[in-house]
């Protein structure tokens, strides 16, 4: 499976941001993660392989959107509302199964991440 995600970029807070992965897999759930500087990686959000179930952290829901486009095997986040404690490199990352997860040890496969600053 190859994951390319893309998207990131610096912005200021309360600006938006759309990041994008493309997945060569099929209908298995999809993830991101993010991890800031001296930080573990952290669970942002999830989608069934399907798209009808997402997941997402407390700290991203209502202002984060995880989507999917299956006919093009690319998964979406919408970042509304950022803010500076949202900076971090983003990852993507695909399951073998179709269910969402929030586990770091359900994704065998990893995008390479793309930087998203925020700046207050």
């Amino acid at each position: 499976v190859q994951l390319q995600a893309s998207g990131g970029g610096l912005v200021q807070a309360g600006e938006s941001l759309r990041l994008s992965c493309a997945a060569s897999g099929r209908n298995v759930g999809m993830g991101w993660f993010r991890q800031a500087p001296g930080k573990e990686r952290e669970f942002v959000a999830a989608i069934h392989g399907s798209g009808l179930r997402t997941l997402y952290a407390d700290s991203v829901r209502g202002r984060f959107t995880i989507s999917r486009d299956n006919a093009l095997n690319t998964v979406y986040l919408q970042m509304n509302s950022l803010k500076p404690e949202d900076t971090a490199v983003y990852y993507c990352a695909v399951r073998r199964a179709a269910a969402a997860s929030y586990y770091i040890r359900d994704y065998p496969y990893w995008g390479q991440g793309t930087l998203v600053t925020v700046s207050s």
